[in-house]
Formats: structure tokens, sequence, C-alpha cells
């Protein structure tokens, strides 16, 4: 396997090296058949309900779903529209978003973190907050993959629903909305041309608030429940703390490259990231990828969904570009409403990009 992956690695090298002007495809917008949108539409529906109606068929049938219903829009822009450019930009900025993604999946793999303390509500607060920090440099994935091990051990004496809840909304979601790097949607914009700080320096204290609201209300749940708890369990989890151990340290340095790198041009920085992923894989000892349970099953998953999500979002996009002052949508609060409704429908990163 992992032989396998240094060859992947220079092979992608050499061949983005040697074609660099692939990178600077020019491509014009051009009027898309709204029936286009379709596909769009029910990939999003189908990632969403298909787990819930028949979870073992869409766990063995996603892959086809997502690459039919990309194929159906390839097909049209390349062979009706003939607008091939527009697709081939796509692809590009495909491969970049999930380069980022992907590495940062990998080197976070490679941290494995045992935490010192009790679980007390203070305690989970600050191991959430410090989450909700993170999360902005490794990726909420990333974060999400590193915390969450630790949080549960931290908790194995009381751990119930709530706990897990409260991770994924603050950890998993809020946390990141500060940087290109924490949360998949800005980096999108990032590569559209937003600034990489224009969200954080208009947001941070829209993102205390929230965080620190979330937090507040887990605390308070977290406090009433601990209360609850008999003296006997009480006292067992006060004189109970694991030693506080980190292995994989050297991935940090693989970290920092990969942020570095999202700074570059293309395709030197998608270069950089794979390379410092796959040199963070070859690196790490097998037994802190076992800790963590690490397998590549879930970035695949996430590959293959978003193949289609790139795809068949191209006319949605198009479609919006060149029709968006007809919805009549003016106001921010229209767009506040907007962007919210959408995004408990579809993916928040379609949603960012359409707006």
């Amino acid at each position: 396997m992992k032989n396998f992956f240094l060859s992947f690695i220079i092979t992608i090298a050499l061949l983005l090296v040697n074609v660099p002007d692939a990178f600077a495809i020019e491509y014009e917008i051009l009027p898309v058949n709204p029936v286009m949108i379709a596909p769009f539409i029910l990939l999003l529906l189908s990632i969403a309900v298909m787990p819930f109606i028949n979870r073992h068929w869409w766990e063995h049938n996603y892959p086809f779903v997502s690459f039919a219903l990309g194929a159906v829009t390839v097909v049209y822009y390349f062979f009706i529209l003939k607008n091939v450019p527009r697709m081939l930009h796509t692809a590009i900025e495909y491969f970049s978003f999930i380069s980022l993604i992907g590495s940062l999946f990998v080197v976070a793999g490679g941290i494995h973190i045992r935490v010192k303390g009790r679980s007390t509500p203070i305690a989970n607060v600050i191991l959430l907050g410090i989450g909700a920090i993170i999360s902005n440099f490794l990726g909420t994935t990333g974060a999400s993959m590193v915390l969450i091990r630790p949080y549960i051990r931290l908790n194995k004496y009381r751990i119930s629903g709530y706990h897990i809840v409260f991770f994924i909304f603050i950890v998993s979601n809020i946390g990141g909305m500060l940087t290109p790097i924490g949360d998949p949607p800005l980096f999108l914009g990032y590569l559209k041309g937003v600034p990489f700080f224009w969200v954080i320096t208009r947001v941070w204290y829209i993102w205390l608030i929230a965080v620190g609201s979330v937090l507040f209300v887990f605390y308070l749940i977290d406090r009433y429940n601990y209360k609850k708890l008999p003296d006997v369990m009480e006292r067992e989890i006060e004189a109970k703390g694991e030693e506080a151990v980190v292995e994989g340290l050297h991935n940090v340095i693989f970290l920092a490259i990969i942020l570095g790198a999202v700074f570059l041009e293309e395709p030197i920085r998608e270069i950089i990231m794979i390379g410092s992923a796959v040199a963070s894989y070859l690196t790490t000892k097998r037994e802190i990828h076992e800790r963590n349970d690490f397998n590549f099953i879930p970035i695949k998953e996430v590959a293959i969904l978003f193949a289609g999500i790139f795809a068949t979002m191209v006319p949605a996009l198009d479609w919006l570009e060149l029709n968006a002052e007809k919805l009549g949508i003016t106001h921010p609060g229209q767009f506040f409403w907007g962007t919210g409704v959408l995004s408990s429908f579809v993916d928040n990163a379609p949603t960012y990009l359409n707006f």
C-alpha cells in the first residue's frame, strides 16, 4: 500500500509539472437548460435521504449514483453546449479541493492524542473550545479525527448522546468557519478569488458569539447531568484521569507545510499537499494508525460524492450567474435566510458558491 501511494504521488507530480498550462484554462459561461439542474438536486437528495431509506443499498451503490449523475452533466457540457473548458476548469477546482481535504485527513490520522484530566463539565468545555480553534488549521474533518477519541475516552464513565451532538456542532461544524482550511466551502471560495483572511476579519466576533453560546448551553446540560451522577461514580471520575500522551508529533511539520502551500499557485500547491500526505503516511508508525482506526474509506467516500457534486452543480452555478438578478434577493436578511434554508436541504459548499 505504501509503495502504491509513493508511486502515485511521483506520477501525479510528473504529470502536473509537465502540464502547468492546464491550470490556466479560460472559459465562458453559456446559457444552460434549467432541466440540467435536476442531476444536482437528485444527487443531494440521494445523499440526504438514501442512507435512511436503504443504507445497505446506498453503501454499495453511491459511487454509481454519483458518477452516473455527474456523467450526465459532463456529456451535456461536452457534446451539447460544447463548453469543454468549463468542465475542465471544474475538474481542476475539484482536484485542488480534494488535495487539501485528503492531505489534512491523512496527516490528522497520524496524530494520536490521549488527554490528561477528569470528565468534568469545565474540562469538556475546554476540550471543545480547543477543538473549535484547531479546526481552522486541521479542517473540521481533521480536528474531529484527532479529538473525537480522546473526547470519548475522557467521558468514558458517563458518555451520552448529547456529548457527541455538541462535539459535532462545535468541532465538526461551527469551529472551522474562520479560514478556508477550516471549512471546505470557504476553500472553494478561496479558489474563486475570495481573499484568505476575508472571512476571519469580518466574522471573528460572530464566531466567538456562536461558539461561546453553544459551549454555554453544553455546559449547562453537562453540569446538570454531572450533578445527577451517584456520589460513588462522581468520586471515581474525579479520582481517575489518563496521562497526557501525544504520538505522531512529526506530522505537525507536514501540517505546517500544507498550511503554507495553500498560499501558493497551482499546481505546486497540490503537489506539495499530496507529497506531504504521502510522506506523513509513510513515516507514521502503523501502531498510531491502528490506535486511530485510520483507513481511507471516509476520504474515498468524500472524494466520490464530491466528484459528482462538483460536476452536477455546474449548471446550477451557471444558471444563477446569468439569472441571479431575477431572483430579487438584494437585502442582507434575504441572503441570511436564503443561505440558511438552502444549506438545510443541499450541501453548504454549493450554497456558498451560489450566493
